[in-house]
């Protein structure tokens, strides 16, 4: 059955790839018609994840964001599937890299380099980055159920050279890389909700104390690699411009969790500065008041200092 849905859709997917972006951002729009006027997909947790993490919003500024959200959700659907057909040229146009060189530049300090980002405005385009740095790249990712269009995902992701793999993967790529002295980057989103249990850390996101992943940060220290935060802003329909900022230069002397910490604060900020571009149809609050005790006395503690 996998196969037979995967035949029947993917030739639609390849001519979506081949449109102009004018008709591909037409089609967007009679998409979000339908997912938001007639489906309401995940209207409901969008609605309250809004409300949690900006009550200082009325009802009718929230409003206004989740329909401006679901408009980029369904942009960046397409623009996923339009990567299947988009020229070198369009992609250096549409997803630009503002300070590149702070990146080359740890390449030429031999570093291996963590890149950490959130689901925020487009995590899809990033992998053009390939075509103007020196190291191997690998990017985590969570396999999709379809094993058809999970490789079809792969070779999406991959098209610049990205090797994705999958998270217990990723210690042993960077200790092989340690050893053989080959230059690498991976990549991460880390903004949402791990399972709670198998949560270590938690701090305060958007107001609200939550579990967050700790992985890439201790990933970071064991392996001497550097975090380095990439802030992609929108600047127009299918325009990005992608902003690389390291957030710790030497990982092992910072304090456990510090580099987690400020990574969400990273995230917070974009959120706010324009908050219809993150992925709001996450649970990434549903783990609220479940934090153990220590936690709340800590959080309790930085409110009232």
């Amino acid at each position: 059955m996998q196969l037979v849905v995967y035949i029947l859709v993917y030739p639609l997917l390849w001519l979506i790839s081949r449109l102009p972006f004018k008709i591909l951002y037409l089609i967007s729009d009679g998409v979000f018609a339908l997912l938001y006027n007639v489906v309401g997909y995940r209207k409901k947790v969008v609605r309250n994840n809004l409300s949690l993490a900006l009550p200082e919003k009325s009802e009718e500024e929230r409003l206004l964001i989740e329909k401006k959200f679901y408009k980029h959700f369904c942009d960046m659907f397409l623009e996923m599937i339009k990567t299947l057909g988009i020229t070198n040229k369009q992609m250096k146009q549409r997803y630009v890299f503002t300070n590149v060189e702070v990146f080359q530049k740890l390449e030429d300090e031999g570093k291996h380099i963590m890149i950490m980002m959130p689901h925020y405005a487009s995590w899809e385009w990033v992998f053009s980055l390939n075509s103007m740095v020196r190291s191997k790249a690998y990017a985590i990712y969570q396999p999709i159920q379809n094993k058809y269009f999970d490789k079809l995902v792969r070779d999406i992701r991959s098209k610049y050279g990205t090797t994705l793999i999958k998270t217990y993967e990723s210690r042993d790529i960077i200790a092989k890389a340690k050893e053989t002295n080959e230059l690498i980057t991976v990549g991460i989103i880390s903004d949402q909700s791990p399972m709670l249990q198998r949560a270590r850390h938690w701090a305060k996101f958007m107001g609200v104390l939550v579990p967050i992943h700790v992985g890439a940060e201790e990933l970071c220290k064991s392996h001497g690699m550097i975090p380095v935060y990439l802030k992609v802003k929108k600047v127009g329909r299918g325009y990005y411009e992608a902003t690389f900022k390291v957030l710790a230069e030497n990982p092992s002397e910072i304090a456990d969790y510090e580099i987690s910490e400020a990574f969400m604060k990273e995230t917070e900020k974009a959120i706010r500065e324009a908050p219809e571009y993150y992925f709001w149809t996450h649970k990434r609050w549903k783990h609220m008041g479940k934090a153990p005790k220590k936690f709340q006395q800590k959080s309790d503690k930085a409110v009232n200092a």
